[in-house]
């Protein structure tokens, strides 16, 4: 029997390219009963794969007629199909549709194949098949590269304007295309690098933090490392278990914000206490940025100059008892029950007493020599702003209000007589 350039006869080749329309359609028909996956899909998606089928039988016929003359020809089985195609339908699924277009075949060998051909055509099948599947995982691997490059730079623009505190819908449409347009709650962690490839550096603690549960969005600005953590009760103890893929020096915590969209707040504290951490050379690493407000109000943070008057100088100001004096004094004093006592003229178990109603009020212990830096910062903060406030109110001063203007007196008009 005559052979057409090479492997196939043309018996079986025109065998084939007759059936290839029957053999597709049993594919689809087999598939639609046996594949769960396949049923889920729109009617849309289903002729695509219908097509790739076809496709590839018809890519068979020419492969199995000369196959030193089509070597690659199984790449162009899936140009058929959308690009879009690769989300929705996995690179296991493909690999099911190309093992059930084989089984097909090979269920017709002994029709599709010339007599004592049947042995050289079922190898044939086994050997195309191997390059299909070959084909196939490469155009993912592509396609999977080209999503990650393309999610990375998404990720970093998102990064990007958290830090900038920007919060319109252009954040909210790149947050929702990174599957964050739900994930509570947020903060924003920042350090400095690894000496190791930012790339490298990037993928570990990602995939540190999802084995424990947590989301990131990771990019790295200059020499800083931003991780905004999500979907975390507690993100300094799960920062915690990070640290370690950060680079040397403080690492900080902003505070919780309810999402992404809050989270410039976050940031910005974040990256105050970053350059306000080193005041604090005996800091936790890492440290929240909430427990270095002392520091950050040294290098201009009005935000935690703010926080430290409404954290501890009001409710020591307005809890009386003597608590903001006790506290005062206390701390003027050297931090001596006796001393304390003897410029309040209470007895030291007075004393005792209020330090005690002052952890309470504040959540500051100043027995402790940290808590009592804290609580003396914010004392000294909450007095500037109450003088600046009574100089504000204060009579022909720059921000008083206006005096009224007096005006003459207009006199009673003149009664008749």
């Amino acid at each position: 029997m005559n052979r057409v350039r090479g492997r196939g006869s043309e018996l079986t080749i025109r065998n084939i390219e007759q059936a290839t329309g029957q053999l597709a359609q049993s594919a689809q028909k087999h598939m639609e009963a046996q594949l769960p996956w396949y049923r889920a899909l729109s009617a849309e998606e289903r002729s695509w794969l219908g097509l790739v089928a076809q496709a590839g039988i018809a890519s068979f016929v020419s492969w199995y007629a000369d196959p030193a003359a089509n070597p690659r020809v199984t790449a162009d089985v899936f140009a058929t199909v959308p690009r879009e195609l690769t989300r929705s339908v996995t690179l296991s699924q493909t690999l099911d549709l190309v093992r059930t277009v084989i089984e097909i075949v090979e269920a017709d060998v002994a029709a599709l194949a010339a007599p004592g051909e049947e042995n050289d055509f079922h190898l044939a099948v086994l050997h195309y098949s191997r390059e299909l599947a070959f084909a196939a995982a490469q155009i993912y691997a592509r396609a999977a590269e080209a999503r990650g490059a393309w999610d990375a730079r998404l990720e970093s623009l998102v990064v990007d304007a958290v830090l900038r505190g920007e919060a319109d819908d252009e954040l909210a449409s790149r947050a929702s295309a990174l599957g964050w347009g739900d994930i509570s709650p947020v903060a924003v962690v920042a350090g400095s690098t690894a000496p190791t490839s930012p790339d490298a550096t990037i993928e570990d603690l990602r995939t540190s933090l999802e084995r424990r549960g947590g989301h990131g969005l990771l990019a790295v600005q200059g020499r800083w490392l931003i991780l905004i953590i999500g979907g975390v009760a507690d993100p300094v103890d799960m920062t915690g278990r990070l640290v370690s893929h950060f680079g040397d020096g403080p690492v900080v915590v902003g505070p919780r914000v309810p999402h992404l969209f809050a989270a410039g707040r976050s940031a910005r504290a974040a990256m105050s206490g970053l350059r306000a951490a080193p005041a604090w050379p005996e800091a936790p690493r890492p440290v929240a940025a909430d427990d270095l407000l002392p520091e950050r109000v040294l290098v201009g943070d009005l935000p935690a100059r703010r926080g430290l008057v409404d954290r501890v100088f009001t409710p020591l100001r307005d809890a009386g008892s003597g608590l903001f004096d006790t506290a005062a004094a206390y701390l003027s004093s050297g931090r001596g029950l006796e001393a304390t006592a003897r410029v309040l003229f209470v007895h030291p178990n007075t004393v005792r007493y209020r330090l005690g109603r002052i952890a309470e009020v504040t959540g500051y212990d100043i027995t402790h020599p940290r808590d009592a830096y804290v609580v003396q910062q914010a004392i000294a903060v909450g007095r500037l702003e109450a003088a600046g406030s009574r100089e504000r109110r204060r009579p022909g001063s720059p921000d008083s209000p206006p005096s009224p203007v007096s005006r003459p007196q207009t006199p009673d008009p003149p009664q008749p007589l």
